[in-house]
């Protein structure tokens, strides 16, 4: 029985990793879940999971859910903030954890988790791009276990061999293909994306997400930080790492070899499949999700991609070709970026901008601990915040 943490429970990971939990009663347990704000719907997935801790954002509602938890007469402990993340990422009745929280705030959790030596499902890529070999040094260090839950990561996973260990030059691997949907304004003409909406850019045509993640997908700012993701769990190099842009999200990633092959995972698109997978890793459970129709799909379609229509990707591959700080510095200033657009403050196109703007008023300078990361994390959005008021 694997007892499961969930950090980020009522984010749509979090509710499709119930979904497969639910799918498998005798092999899974849940130990705690999260949610930051979202304590209704956690209060309903504690009454049908019966976790043995909940974490929220703060006090108020703490208590709020305490008492909806005495409603239902569960003896489920509550507790809240960065600390109690931490805490139920790290105990010691937590075998795996799901580390699903979006951007920055993920980090803590998911490192003290990793000092934990927990089997860790990564959903946030954030962590991993702004800690870079900080991250994989913890989880080495503490032989935890890292299994990646972003579609394309998973595919590449799976793609890849068993004894895989991050060199790609002793397994004959040229190149990881990451591909990429496009998201909703592949086609959309270039100089109209000035007027997209935020209704508009989280409209993805193929995967439900979450809004953040949905903004960045019409950006392909996810795409970008999927690159410097796969350097650092595949130990990739920038030149090896390229991005195609596959409309039909049904191929999820592929790697090329030496020899000529190019091994693919390919599925119906839906996050359950690569939960399903790492959570049962090295077995296969069922995940829920209708086995794929190739006859029914008929065609697949490949394109490079338009660094013009989305600078995003290209910023990224910048960032992580320069190293150090840099993927932190883009990471912190896209959220302040991708903030202010849903928030009706700043048009779709400023979102770049700004992330250039920041990246060259930002040098680069050596990654050396975790403190100082998160201190120069805070300087990015203090200052990316400034830019947006300029």
């Amino acid at each position: 029985m694997q007892n499961v943490t969930i950090l980020g429970a009522t984010g749509s990971i979090g509710v499709s990793t119930l979904d497969v939990l639910a799918r498998h009663p005798q092999r899974y347990a849940v130990y705690a879940l999260s949610a930051h704000t979202r304590v209704d719907v956690l209060a309903a997935q504690c009454r049908q999971f019966r976790p043995q801790v909940a974490v929220v954002g703060n006090a108020q509602d703490a208590q709020k859910l305490s008492q909806l938890l005495r409603e239902y007469k569960l003896s489920t402990t509550v507790a809240y903030g960065p600390e109690a993340l931490c805490a139920i990422a790290s105990a010691p009745g937590c075998d795996t954890v799901m580390a699903a929280i979006v951007g920055a705030a993920g980090l803590a959790p998911t490192l003290a988790a990793a000092r934990a030596g927990k089997k860790i499902l990564l959903a946030n890529k954030e962590a991993l791009v702004m800690s870079g070999q900080l991250f994989i040094d913890a989880v080495t260090a503490n032989q935890a276990t890292l299994l990646p839950i972003d579609s394309e990561h998973n595919a590449i996973f799976q793609c890849l061999p068993a004894d895989y260990q991050r060199i790609t030059a002793q397994h004959g691997i040229e190149k990881i293909l990451l591909t990429a949907s496009g998201g909703p304004f592949l086609q959309r003409a270039v100089d109209t994306l000035e007027q997209v909406t935020p209704a508009e850019a989280v409209a993805h045509p193929n995967w439900v997400m979450g809004r953040k993640i949905s903004v960045d997908s019409a950006t392909m700012m996810n795409k970008g930080l999927e690159v410097i993701e796969a350097h650092w769990l595949f130990g990739a190099s920038a030149e090896q790492i390229e991005v195609v842009i596959h409309p039909q999200s049904v191929i999820h990633s592929m790697v090329s070899y030496a020899d000529g092959s190019v091994l693919a995972q390919m599925g119906n698109p839906d996050m359950r499949t690569p939960i399903a997978h790492a959570l049962a890793y090295p077995q296969r459970v069922a995940s829920g999700v209708a086995q794929l129709d190739l006859c029914r799909i008929g065609q697949l379609n490949f394109l490079p991609p338009d660094f013009v229509r989305f600078p995003c990707l290209q910023l990224a591959y910048d960032a992580l070709r320069a190293g150090g700080t840099s993927a932190a510095t883009l990471n912190a200033a896209n959220e302040i970026a991708v903030a202010a657009f849903l928030d009706g403050r700043i048009g779709f196109r400023a979102i770049d901008r700004l992330i250039a703007q920041v990246l060259d008023l930002v040098p680069a300078t050596p990654l050396d601990d975790i403190d100082s990361l998160i201190a120069h994390d805070e300087r990015v959005r203090a200052l990316s915040t400034e830019q947006l008021a300029a």
